[in-house]
């Protein structure tokens, strides 16, 4: 008998018994659609992960000085701990700017920007009236604020007299503009802020108003979102009362072309040799977004695998329930077989027809389990606020591994029909 006539047989057998055949596919309904219903979720946190990664700088080194190590223990991701506290940072200890300078026009091929960053407190607020804004205070070098490439809606961005001297002037969000200004973008610039962080008060002038883009992973939309108050790197610094005159920590963005893990050892050589071979207590560290990022997707990875295995014990529950639905049809079609086998049917042709009729058990079960699957994971992942990615890699796994389970399951009630001898079988009851 023909592939195709087995196929039909196979059909017309399920549709003979409807009920039975839906619950001999639950447990492979259920498997298959548990697991790519994960695989979706998993597949779609990694997607926003690597996606935020990129846009926060999946090129990015992050340069820190940081306590040496006593005991020279060092951990698989870099970084050093001591067996305890050495003495306070000093300004001598910082990366000054003269290093900053001469390290840039060294490695001004590899190098796209050097972002530094400082944050004024917690969290504040602008409040006029009956109307109030959360803020957030930021000082952005001018590498800060090209990287960023923000997106002006009205006014401009900072002059290079902002940077040196300290301006205090400042950039707010078109969310900021909406709730204290009714959106008019007009009225706003040139006006004067003031801004209360823990009982302080910082005041500063607009001069430019940029389009405001929520964070990829915040959950539900606030109307009164907390949005970023950028002010010159020295206003921020002045405003923290920040007497240090180097760096502790900074941000390094390489060129496409640079290997970032190879130039992280080069920086951190760099450092360590020429400023701080001598320093008695601290050093330069140096780690890649890249690692971290490469570090978070295996994590996902591992955490995706391991729920997918719970999940696929149900596959093996719903095997087990194919071969022994499949029994109860042999038994129930002996003397169907016996017939067959007296017209000349093969042992070959016999266990062909019930794998096949159990691959196709497996096969429509399986379809069933991805579209409800793919369903329950863009629920899931559309609930905690993110976008859908749906893994045709993981489907096509799916697939084929329902047409195995089908095969494996189905091939034991297969070759026990083949056996049947056709004389006992026409004379069963």
């Amino acid at each position: 008998m023909l592939i195709t006539e087995n196929i039909l047989v196979a059909l017309a057998g399920l549709r003979a018994n409807i009920m039975r055949s839906l619950l001999t596919m639950l447990g492979i309904i259920i498997g298959i659609a548990s697991v790519i219903g994960i695989m979706t979720v998993g597949n779609s946190i990694t997607v926003i992960v690597n996606t935020t990664m990129q846009e926060l700088g999946a090129n990015n080194l992050e340069v820190g000085v940081t306590q040496k190590s006593l005991d020279e223990e060092t951990t698989s991701s870099g970084m050093s701990f001591g067996r305890g506290y050495i003495r306070e940072m000093s300004d001598d200890d910082l990366i000054s700017h003269d290093m900053l300078v001469s390290f840039r026009e060294k490695y001004q091929d590899d190098i796209k920007y050097v972002l530094l960053t400082e944050a004024v407190g917690n969290p504040g607020t602008v409040t006029d009236g009956s109307k109030n804004a959360n803020v957030q205070i930021t000082g952005f070098n001018r590498d800060n604020i090209e990287f960023s490439n923000l997106e002006m809606l009205g006014g401009r961005s900072f002059l290079n007299t902002d940077y040196l001297e300290a301006k205090r002037v400042c950039m707010v969000s078109d969310k900021f503009v909406e709730r204290m200004y009714k959106g008019d973008n007009d009225a706003a610039l040139g006006q004067e802020i003031e801004v209360s962080v823990n009982g302080q008060f910082y005041k500063y002038y607009i001069v430019g108003i940029y389009k405001y883009v929520a964070d990829q992973f915040s959950f539900g939309v606030s109307d009164n979102p907390t949005t970023n108050v950028y002010v010159p790197f020295k206003t921020a610094r002045i405003d923290n009362h920040t007497q240090n005159k180097g760096y502790s920590r900074l941000t390094l963005v390489t060129s496409i072309e640079t290997n970032n893990d190879s130039f992280a050892n080069t920086v951190r050589d760099y450092f360590n040799i020429n400023f701080y071979s001598r320093n008695d207590a601290y050093e330069v560290m140096v780690i890649s977004m890249t690692s971290m990022m490469d570090s978070m997707n295996s994590m996902i990875g591992t955490i995706q695998l391991a729920l997918s295995v719970i999940a696929g014990i149900s596959l093996v529950v719903g095997g087990i329930g194919v071969m022994n639905i499949m029994l109860v049809s042999i038994t129930e079609r002996t003397k169907e077989i016996g017939t067959r086998k007296a017209l000349g049917a093969t042992n070959s042709s016999i266990r062909l027809q019930f794998i096949t009729e159990s691959v196709v058990i497996c096969l429509i079960g399986g379809i069933i389990g991805i579209g409800l699957g793919v369903a329950l994971g863009m629920v899931a992942v559309k609930l905690m606020g993110y976008q859908a990615a749906i893994s045709v890699q993981s489907i096509v796994i799916a697939v084929g591994f329902s047409m195995a389970i089908g095969v494996f399951f189905g091939y034991y009630p297969a070759n026990k029909a083949a056996k049947l001898n056709p004389i006992d079988a026409l004379r069963y009851e």
